[in-house]
């Protein structure tokens, strides 16, 4: 999983999968998710992200430690 913001239009995406997006669809004002050709989640796009997110923090729980890695 990846977090990518973008200030120039204060969007932060999630991507939870490195799959091709081939549908989009919004889940209420301001939240879309990203889905692969066969359905599943692959990303979540939040829009004005610092007004309804805390971003300076990040705290992961229950992760292996094995599989974290900072890039």
């Amino acid at each position: 999983m990846k977090l990518h913001y973008y200030p120039e239009t204060d969007s932060l995406y999630i991507e939870l999968n490195p799959r091709p997006s081939a549908d989009s669809r919004e889940v209420v004002d301001g939240l879309v998710a990203d889905l692969d050709a066969e359905g599943n989640v692959v990303g979540i796009d939040i829009d004005q992200a610092s007004k309804k997110l805390d971003l300076g923090s990040l705290e992961t729980l229950g992760l292996p430690t094995t599989s974290l890695r900072v890039a």
